[in-house]
Formats: C-alpha cells, structure tokens, sequence
C-alpha cells in the first residue's frame, strides 16, 4: 500500500499539482481545501504526512497543526509564501516537522517527503535502542517519543524529538551542522544548516538551556560548528 498523504491548500491548481505528482509515485493522497476539513481528515484517518499550508479559511495551519499535535506525531510539512525566519519558527513552535517556502519545486518538495518518510521507516524499526533516556531531570522516553523534565512533560516536534535523541544516545560525540542536518534530515534533504539551527533553538527555548546544555556542547567549537553559547533561550 502507497503511503497516505494529506494535501491541504485553498488554492486548487497548486493541491491538484501536488496530488498528480505525488500520485505518479504511488502514494495515497487525500485533499483539504480549509482548516476545518484538515482537521476532520487528520482525526479520521491516519496518515503518513501531512502537507499544510498556513494561509486558510476557517482555521489557519499553525492552529490546525497544534491541535494534530494533540493527538497525533504524524510528519507535518508547513507550506508557506512567506520566507521570513520567525514564520518559520512560529511554524515549527506549532508543532510542524519542516517547511518548504512558495513557489516551490515539486521534485525538492518530494525529495522531503521521501527524506522525512524514509527517517520513519528506519526510526520505528530500531530495536537496539535504549527506550529511556535519563539525563538528571531530563528524561527521553523514546517509544511514546515524549520529553520530560523533572517529571513535566515538554512538547517537541517529531524532528527536535531526532535531534535530541541523536545527541543523548551519542553522549561522546561532536556533531557539526552539516553532521546533523544529514543524519536527521537524511543525505538527500535540499534545505540548508539553518534548519538545524532553528531546531535547536526552539529545544533551547521549550527546555531551557541549562537542561539543554550538556546535549548542545557536543556540537563543539570548531570554525563552522554551532557553539552551545549561540542557541540561547528567545525572551518573551
């Protein structure tokens, strides 16, 4: 069975592109026209990953994405025609996995969604894994994919829930941008190290950086290498 896509767009010609090209790769794609009807079809059917735009009737795509958030992990791509750093941030706060910017190119926007599924695949297929990690007051269950901090569950999308897991199963290990972004993102992933970056940064804000910490030295303090002391909690 193809993998089940959830297309939500208010402008016809771009859902109908994106079904067609999706379809020719054999997946199953599902339409939504509004915000209403994204969130009635995320709560009906389960599906492998969403599509979503931010610009809707009824109910925008960060509130629809936030309230899929509160009972599903499914991958969710933000579409957005907006190429502002703090829409996308306000995206991934939301809970969204990634975001692709309009006009886009179908074959990038496919080779994220492949990016993205393929990580899926691999992730619920390890076995070899510890299924908690504890760290003081951190603690990373990592079948549920949840975070806590002293016993307070923390929100993170399923690629800050990556990049984290990444960095305690690895507690010996520098990674630099370019590392993280090809091992969470995958080899094929056409965005740049400024996803990395934006991740992290909202880890930093959700978690605090003290707790935070000991996961952010790693990526050391090499020439290119984010440095622990740039990814400060955002004020406000």
């Amino acid at each position: 069975m193809g993998k089940r896509v959830l297309v939500v767009d208010d402008e016809k010609l771009i859902v109908k592109g994106i079904r067609f090209s999706l379809e020719q790769d054999g997946m199953e794609v599902t339409c939504a026209y509004d915000g209403e009807e994204a969130l009635e079809n995320a709560k009906n059917t389960e599906f492998d990953i969403i599509l979503l735009d931010i610009m809707l009737p009824k109910l925008t795509g960060l509130e629809v994405c936030q309230q899929i958030r509160e009972f599903s992990n499914v991958p969710i791509v933000m579409l957005t025609a907006k190429d502002d750093d703090m829409d996308k941030i306000m995206g991934l706060e939301y809970g969204a996995d990634d975001y692709i910017t309009k006009p886009f190119n179908i074959l990038e926007l496919k080779a994220r969604i492949k990016a993205i599924l393929r990580r899926s695949v691999i992730r619920d297929s390890a076995s070899n894994a510890p299924k908690t990690i504890v760290n003081g007051d951190l603690r990373l269950d990592c079948d549920s994919r949840r975070v806590y901090i002293a016993g307070k569950a923390v929100n993170l999308t399923a690629k800050e829930f990556d990049v984290l897991e990444l960095l305690a199963l690895n507690p010996n290990k520098v990674y630099s941008r370019e590392n993280l972004l090809k091992l969470v993102w995958g080899s094929d992933y056409p965005g740049d190290v400024r996803t990395v970056d934006v991740h992290i940064r909202i880890c930093a804000y959700q978690m605090g950086r003290r707790l935070l910490f000991p996961c952010l030295t790693r990526f050391g303090n090499s020439p290119g290498i984010s440095r622990a002391a740039e990814f400060e909690p955002m004020s406000g």
